[in-house]
């Protein structure tokens, strides 16, 4: 299965791994209004985020026998992998059925002070004992075009599907200042990106290269859980929620999820939220 250029049991309703005959759909729609949480603070946010977490995996492993979730970098993120670890919540969720995987990753060893895979690693993944064979990271390290090609083809393989497209139980999110999720940035070709599952993307801002989902696989998951904290987030998150969408939208206005869509917020970030455009 081709990437983009630079075992656990199957969901009920989701069929065996097999190859990708995904149908192109434009993703230029506006985006489909999400279920929004705003919490008081961002330890609100942390705890709200656990539980609806704990509750969906528990949900997948009741149903499917196992939980697989696509993991995100930044810092939000990294606030609530630290309450999953915490000991009130590590007891909450069986790990050894858990799967973890990454919608994007930084080209960088995974050693790397800037590796997503180090972050989630250092704050969830060893604290909490999830066996090494179910953690599924890109590999940063290789060349772009490589590893976008080898975890397309480890997705494909692995991954339960739904609709011929490999299919998350839960797919987390941050959000750009800039309007990206996962590496899916503004102005780059990823985000016209409908034939693949996995694409190397370089964000000529940042003179760097990254490896991302696709949003074909991140709007098959059952579940979109975005996260977005603190008053810098405000102005990006009045623009994607309230603000007519452009003739260029957001990256976060073109996803459109088949699955639930929810947004928590801490009231920083939901400063700006207000009028009748507003979910």
């Amino acid at each position: 299965l081709p990437a983009a250029a630079p075992g656990s049991a199957h969901p009920a309703s989701c069929d065996p791994p097999r190859r990708w005959s995904h149908k192109n759909r434009a993703n230029n729609a506006p985006m489909t209004r999400p279920r929004l949480h705003i919490l008081q603070d961002e330890t609100a946010l942390y705890r709200a985020c656990a539980e609806r977490f704990a509750d969906i995996a528990g949900e997948a492993m009741a149903a499917r026998g196992g939980f697989h979730v696509a993991l995100s970098g930044g810092s939000t993120p990294a606030g609530l992998y630290r309450q999953l670890a915490s000991r009130e919540w590590a007891q909450r969720i069986d790990w050894s059925r858990t799967h973890a995987w990454f919608g994007d990753e930084r080209c960088v060893p995974p050693d790397h002070p800037d590796s997503n895979f180090r972050m989630a690693h250092e704050r969830l993944l060893a604290p909490v004992g999830i066996p090494q064979d179910q953690v599924h990271r890109m590999a940063g390290e290789q060349p772009p075009a490589q590893a976008a090609a080898a975890y397309a083809h480890t997705l494909d393989e692995t991954l339960p599907h739904a609709q011929g497209l490999p299919c998350f139980d839960l797919v987390l999110l941050g959000l750009g200042p800039d309007g990206h999720v996962a590496s899916l940035f503004p102005g780059t070709a990823a985000l016209g990106e409908r034939s693949a599952l996995t694409t190397a993307v370089f964000v000529p801002r940042l003179e760097a290269w990254r490896l991302s989902l696709t949003f074909p696989v991140l709007e098959n998951a059952r579940h979109v859980m975005l996260m977005v904290a603190g008053a810098g987030k405000a102005d990006v998150v009045r623009q994607a929620l309230c603000d007519p969408v452009g003739t260029e939208p957001l990256p976060v206005q073109r996803l459109q999820p088949q699955g639930e869509q929810e947004w928590f917020l801490d009231a920083a970030a939901a400063r700006r939220i207000n009028g009748e455009n507003c979910p």
